[in-house]
């Protein structure tokens, strides 16, 4: 037996050896496919970014600052004389003109002591005529000395007193007329009625402080603002050249409401804040301006002209200076040194450092270096509207 197993041991290594020698001559299909494979340099991976092209277009120069929409002319309607309200002829948020009948006080009252003030009048007239006829016999009897002088000068006397109580009269029918025209209210100005503050029916007085409705002009209206006062040299130097733009955008300053002109300056900068506060008017005629309302108010200072401008998101701030990545035409970027002569908050405009029609990255700057490979996709462009405070 051991001989048996030590022939077939030795029977083994002749196959084992061609087996092998086998293996050399014919490998594998995938180690020859493997080896077969050149060695190549890992590619680089393009990095997304946005990019917006550098153009040339009129730039307009806004200063913008936080203010409220107030009426031209606002006005408390209240009664000047006492009465009971007893009619009110206008409806709340009704539009009246000058001189539309707001509100009718009871005016008997005041008819009676007018009519009483006629009829005294009218009694020291019919005095006075007499007091006339009695000088006019006593001077004609004076003169036959049939009449002394005393009771020519009595007489005399009586015709000048009844003189002096009809001109009493007069102004006392002129005042009772005058409150009798107090109980018809009319409006002062064209404006909204407002809210009504007494109903009809109800005892008023002319000391009340509530009033009766207020009315407010709308159409035109008006908004004050403020500025830094750094800025006034720039408005006064703006103004010289006529008057000036106003736009009114919601308070989130997105929404163009109204455009306007600016008024006027205050007279004085507020030493507490540092700003001078500016007063606007617009026309107002889609009502879109309320009194009370909250505003970013935008003052138009001038328009550049045919500049070369960019994305304000596009400039970047280094250690050496602004710069911004600039792609080139094998989607590659470098780092280009530019010089920025206004910053609106939306479009930067550009000196110097930049060509116009250079494609430049708005967004995913934090990724690259000059040479990096990018994958540009496309943006918005730099447009003319600047909606922030120049810088």
């Amino acid at each position: 037996m051991p001989n048996s197993a030590s022939g077939n041991g030795r029977a083994c290594v002749p196959r084992l050896a061609l087996l092998a020698a086998l293996a050399l001559a014919f490998p594998h299909p995938a180690a020859r496919a493997q080896d077969a494979a050149p060695a190549s340099p890992a590619t680089p991976q393009a990095v997304p970014v946005s990019v917006a092209r550098a153009g040339r277009q009129d730039v307009p120069i806004y200063l913008s600052g936080l203010g409220s929409v107030q009426a031209l002319n606002s006005v408390l309607v209240r009664s000047r004389v006492d009465g009971t309200l007893i009619k009110v002829p206008v409806r709340e948020g009704q539009t009246v003109k000058q001189g539309d009948l707001i509100a009718v006080i009871d005016p008997r009252p005041y008819q009676a002591v007018l009519d009483q003030a006629m009829a005294k009048k009218q009694q020291d007239e019919a005095d006075l005529e007499n007091a006339k006829r009695d000088l006019q016999r006593y001077t004609a009897l004076a003169r036959q000395d049939f009449a002394s002088r005393q009771q020519l000068e009595t007489q005399q006397a009586a015709v000048a007193r009844f003189t002096a109580e009809i001109a009493g009269d007069v102004a006392t029918v002129e005042a009772a007329q005058l409150n009798l025209s107090f109980c018809y209210i009319t409006s002062p100005i064209t404006g909204r009625v407002g809210l009504r503050q007494v109903d009809p029916g109800n005892l008023i007085h002319a000391a009340d402080p509530g009033g009766i409705v207020t009315i407010t002009q709308m159409q035109p209206i008006a908004a004050t603002f403020t500025l830094p006062q750094q800025d006034l040299p720039r408005i006064t130097a703006a103004m010289r050249g006529g008057p000036l733009a106003v736009q009114a955008l919601n308070g989130e300053g997105g929404q163009l409401l109204a455009r306007g002109t600016l008024l006027t300056l205050d007279n004085t900068i507020d030493p507490s804040s540092g700003t001078i506060k500016l007063k606007a008017e617009f026309p107002n005629t889609d009502m879109t301006l309320w009194p009370g309302q909250f505003i970013t108010a935008q003052l138009h200072l001038e328009t550049l002209a045919n500049v070369l401008a960019v994305p304000s998101v596009a400039v970047q701030h280094g250690p050496a200076g602004l710069y911004v990545y600039s792609v080139s035409a094998d989607s590659t970027v470098r780092r280009a040194p530019v010089k920025v002569m206004v910053d609106t908050g939306s479009i930067a405009v550009i000196a110097s450092g930049l060509e116009d029609g250079a494609t430049v990255v708005t967004s995913g700057q934090s990724r690259l270096q000059d040479g990096t490979h990018v994958a540009p996709r496309s943006s918005d462009t730099a447009n003319g509207q600047s909606v922030d405070r120049a810088a």
